[in-house]
């Protein structure tokens, strides 16, 4: 009895049936292979840009609180002001950005240019690492400049990144400051920022502020009192009242 021939379609059909798993399995592979690289690339690259950031932790050295420290601060205004208002801010801090944008110039029309307060800048680089590398960026800048340290400030709350990521890493701060800041000696500058010399004057700024009952950001000293809201309306009025009992 004669068995039926098998068609040739029949033979193609068994074997794209073998051939399609195969081919399943080096897609497979394939996408395995790229998904390692992309993870592991993406690590390398992020741990890269987290070697520069400082940590509290890593600051040596005895901090005492025994005062404010105006002397330490950057600052506006002359000396021989009646009211000494302090800022305490984080250049991470989105809200420190909006004050800064939308009261600074308005205090310091209505406060400091009229000699009635004295305004000091003093770090309170709580949310991430790198609002301490940005910290301690403005005290390297401070160091050379109190002019320049405000321009600093202007231009780095006008580039500030997203609060929940780090944006203000080694490379981008020392790219920001070249492009942006001059006047500066730039060389000691960078040798400043790489080196993490002033991670202990914002360190000893956390801690004082800590104690003095700051716990966050914006927020303001008048005549060392902390207000208890950083509304401009809040403090013109401690200010107002401060000139009025120094009379």
């Amino acid at each position: 009895m004669n068995k039926p021939m098998k068609s040739k379609n029949s033979k193609n059909s068994t074997g794209n049936k073998r051939l399609l798993p195969m081919l399943l399995a080096v897609i497979v592979v394939l996408l395995v292979v790229l998904l390692f690289f992309i993870t592991t690339g993406s690590k390398s690259s992020g741990s890269a840009e987290l070697e520069g950031l400082p940590n509290y932790t890593d600051v040596k050295g005895t901090i005492v609180v025994d005062g404010l420290k105006y002397e330490k601060q950057p600052h506006l205004g002359k000396e021989d002001a009646k009211v000494k208002v302090i800022e305490f801010a984080d250049f991470k801090c989105p809200a420190c950005k909006k004050w800064t944008a939308t009261y600074l110039d308005t205090f310091i029309n209505d406060y400091v240019d009229t000699g009635k307060a004295q305004f000091y800048f003093m770090n309170f680089a709580f949310i991430d690492r790198d609002s301490y590398l940005a910290a301690s960026a403005g005290e390297a800048i401070y160091k050379q400049s109190n002019e320049k340290f405000w321009e600093y400030v202007h231009k780095l709350y006008a580039n500030q990144g997203d609060e929940s990521k780090i944006w203000a890493t080694q490379k981008f701060i020392l790219k920001f400051v070249k492009d942006n800041i001059e006047g500066i000696d730039y060389g000691q500058f960078e040798q400043d920022v790489k080196n993490h010399t002033y991670m202990f004057d914002v360190k000893e700024d956390f801690k004082i502020a800590g104690a003095y009952g700051v716990n966050g950001t914006p927020k303001f000293m008048v005549n060392g009192v902390l207000l208890p809201d950083s509304s401009y309306e809040g403090l013109s009025a401690a200010i107002d009242s401060a000139l009025q009992g120094a009379k």
